[in-house]
């Protein structure tokens, strides 16, 4: 049996999705042929007379993203495919909603640096459609600010054709209606939620990070499989941690396992002596904590109430694995403890690319997954010979997967231009994107923390790859 315990929450204001079809971009509609399946699926609003049904298919249709109609191609679609769609303005304006500042900041300078290193790469190619990609940066802030939205805005107001971000779930579900009423594509490098695989997002939102059900699947047999049979939860409460810490306990239940204490907290809260002190009466042999930066806080008041590393395995995840945030503790604090990332190895010439943008980078997590997102954008405009948002969301998924495999913008685009369909195989994995703009198939990496409160970032213990469906 599992406890929950659920912290009261500050009252948030939060944006309720809109139905599907006031969702949906005003857009006029590429005449292609596709699949019903795929219509109802394609980022599109305003329709002529003769695609009526395709437009109330698209209103109807549940949440999920652009799927690749049945058949499709890769290469440039011709010009008698080409209809009266909307075009963009033929030079692709990316901006970036990624965190400079909030409890996530310590992951904002490896994103960056992913996008910068992709951005080269593609304008010392040639660019899209023949000019050079513009860039704008915004801070995404954290839950607790509005600096997201006004980045949102912001970055509307400069017409980009995609943004880069959130790096928070909970950020980006929070900008996800406005920017995607633009007409505008979303694509996060560290979203994990679950609830974007089936969130309203009229076609425009992709992820190169996988869903939570993946890692959460991968911690919870890390922590039985290492000889934990009674577990401790401690989560944030919000979209990210409490649905990870469902498939975390969901799966180390069907393993063997028993969650004797679970507590979703308030990650404002001043003081976490209470929460701490729930796991503490049940003293289970394993306590997982899923956070971002206020887990230094949880940390130390598991010390202080003697839960240390060294009587009680600890276990970590992508939000709160850092290189930074614990160095202020005593040596010894963290050894030990393990954590769960997803991404593949990243190979030692890439992660050399990202110092020469960046040599102060400390860390390396999502780097891989923010310059696909680039990469994988750039490509998508290049196949559509149009840079408009709704333009690069219908040939994203067509970009990633039953083609000709390549890796790097320039390899690919001299097959597209060639005419050939394209695979682009990630840095971070296959990014093999499914009908709903989740990648198919991911690896997750398990790190371990030394003596001196850092883990290797460059190499995990051991990388696990699983399909996300299970």
């Amino acid at each position: 049996m599992i406890r929950i315990s659920r912290a009261p929450l500050a009252a948030t204001a939060v944006r309720v999705p809109a139905p599907a079809a006031a969702r949906l971009p005003v857009l006029a509609v590429t005449a292609v042929r596709v699949s019903v399946l795929a219509a109802a699926r394609l980022p599109v609003a305003v329709a002529a007379a003769g695609t009526a049904a395709c437009l109330v298919l698209a209103a109807c249709s549940g949440a999920g993203t652009t799927a690749a109609p049945a058949g499709s191609s890769s290469a440039p679609a011709s010009s008698g495919e080409a209809g009266a769609a909307k075009k963009g303005d033929g030079t692709l304006t990316i901006g970036t909603v990624l965190p400079q500042t909030g409890s996530l900041a310590y992951l904002g300078p490896p994103m960056f640096t992913g996008v910068d290193l992709a951005l080269k790469e593609v304008n010392e190619a040639g660019g899209v459609l023949g000019k050079p990609v513009v860039k704008h940066d915004t801070d995404s802030g954290d839950t607790t600010t509005n600096i997201a939205s006004q980045s949102a805005d912001k970055l509307l107001a400069q017409k980009v054709d995609a943004i880069v971000g959130a790096a928070s779930s909970s950020v980006s579900e929070s900008i996800l209606d406005k920017v995607t009423r633009a007409g505008v594509v979303q694509f996060s490098p560290a979203n994990t939620s679950d609830k974007f695989t089936t969130i309203n997002d009229g076609g425009l939102y992709f992820r190169t990070a996988p869903p939570d059900k993946l890692q959460g699947r991968v911690l919870g047999d890390l922590v039985v499989s290492d000889g934990s049979d009674t577990i401790g939860i401690l989560a944030m409460q919000d979209s990210y941690g409490s649905g990870l810490a469902d498939q975390v306990a969901e799966t180390a239940q069907a393993a063997g396992g028993e969650v004797v204490e679970r507590v979703d907290y308030d990650p404002k809260a001043a003081d976490f002596s209470a929460d701490v002190a729930k796991i503490k009466a049940k003293s289970p042999k394993a306590i997982v904590l899923i956070g971002f930066e206020e887990t230094a806080k949880v940390v130390a008041e598991l010390v202080k109430q003697g839960l240390t590393a060294d009587k009680h395995k600890w276990y970590m995840v992508d939000g709160n694995m850092s290189n930074t945030n614990f160095l202020r503790m005593p040596k010894g604090t963290l050894k030990g403890v393990k954590g769960t990332i997803p991404g593949a190895a990243a190979p030692e010439a890439f992660q050399k690319k990202l110092l020469t943008v960046n040599p102060k980078l400390t860390e390396f997590t999502y780097a891989a997954e923010s310059y696909d997102a680039v990469t994988l954008i750039a490509l998508a405009a290049e196949v559509a010979k149009d840079d408009s948002g709704a333009a690069v969301a219908a040939r994203l998924v067509d970009v990633s997967k039953s083609g000709e495999k390549c890796t790097g913008f320039k390899e690919c685009v001299d097959l597209v231009k060639a005419g050939k369909d394209i695979d682009y195989e990630g840095v971070s994995g296959p990014v093999d994107f499914n009908e709903v703009g989740d990648p198919a198939v991911a690896t997750i990496g398990v790190y371990q923390y030394g003596a001196a409160n850092t883990f290797d970032a460059a190499k995990a213990l051991e990388y696990r790859q699983g399909n996300i469906a299970g």
